[in-house]
């Protein structure tokens, strides 16, 4: 990148934290019914903008893989809350009445495969109806959800970037947290090892971000569209607008927010995990499920819809390039 461009984002960077407060007071958001069923979600729709990704070497907690640069974003919508089993289970189970229970009744074929049923219960009784977060599924699992949600109502939905999943993390900030750079607050605002009992917890239950995103820190770390590099940054060769990083094999992609299990600084909103085959490590098929990760009971995901709806043709020669076996 030249040094005019990196000197022009730079100042849409001051712009954007000066205008920060004013945008995020007016975050339009809506309720989204999946058709056919009584399940609803809702979204936020977060204005574009440049802002600055990573963290500082002077960041407590920082890890070498975060670098930092001025990164621009087209506006898009978000989950306000992380997708809940309630919402997962009308994709694998495509009825409105599912219960508690894994078995399938009243399946209705759908264009897109749905989950195969597991072998046990994979959330360890931790919760699966009435608000708890979906978990324990590969990605392939979350974008096959995602491909599906956008075929039941013709919208684009799909997971977030890695750029977006953090810009919407800080909502305007640019600080260790989405609440400042004080871990001591992060009970107010997130599930972790501390307060958690070792288990995920009801989504929307402690404090949302400044623009009313919940669970960005803790509860389930969430799955974002980015294979995972080390060196980011250098990886986006200069192309810092709407940056993604398409994966060309399964492993690694990159996991953002930190969990239940996790302490204060892989909560942070820079913080970068990455996918690992042992979270299928007790998955006894051969080959291992495209749909499970029995040892991930922390991980989840939140859904991004696009404000251009591009053609379902589009949205599944999309969906075929970013899911690899």
């Amino acid at each position: 990148m030249s040094f005019n461009a990196q000197i022009f984002l730079l100042l849409c960077f001051f712009l954007q934290c000066f205008l920060g407060k004013t945008e995020a007071q007016t975050i339009q958001n809506e309720g989204v019914k999946i058709p056919g069923t009584a399940i609803s979600f809702r979204l936020a729709l977060l204005p574009g903008g440049v802002f600055q990704m990573g963290s500082t070497s002077k960041e407590a907690g920082r890890e070498d893989d975060e670098g930092q640069f001025a990164v621009t974003l087209d506006s898009f919508w978000i989950g306000i809350c992380e997708v809940t089993w309630d919402e997962f289970f009308c994709f694998q189970f495509r009825h409105a009445d599912s219960d508690s229970s894994f078995v399938s009744t009243g399946f209705q074929a759908d264009a897109v495969a749905r989950p195969s049923p597991p072998y046990f219960d994979f959330t360890y009784g931790r919760g699966r109806t009435g608000g708890f977060p979906a978990s324990t599924m590969t990605q392939q699992s979350a974008l096959r959800y995602c491909q599906w949600l956008s075929d039941k109502t013709g919208y684009f939905y799909r997971l977030p970037t890695e750029a977006e999943w953090e810009y919407a993390c800080r909502a305007g900030t640019q600080t260790a947290f989405s609440w400042g750079d004080k871990p001591k607050q992060a009970g107010e605002y997130a599930w972790f090892y501390d307060n958690s009992a070792g288990s995920y917890q009801k989504v929307g239950t402690k404090k949302p971000n400044a623009w009313g995103l919940y669970d960005m820190h803790g509860n389930v770390a969430e799955w974002t569209l980015d294979f995972y590099v080390a060196d980011y940054f250098q990886s986006l060769d200069s192309v810092l607008v709407n940056p993604i990083i398409f994966p060309n094999k399964k492993h690694s992609r990159t996991v953002r927010g930190g969990s239940f299990e996790d302490f204060t600084p892989q909560l942070r909103c820079a913080d970068r995990r990455k996918s690992d085959p042992k979270w299928q490590a007790r998955d006894p098929q051969i080959p291992k499920s495209k749909w499970w990760n029995p040892d991930s009971p922390f991980l989840g995901f939140r859904i991004v819809r696009e404000k251009n709806t591009p053609s379902k043709a589009e949205r599944d020669a999309f969906f075929e390039k970013v899911i690899r076996d």
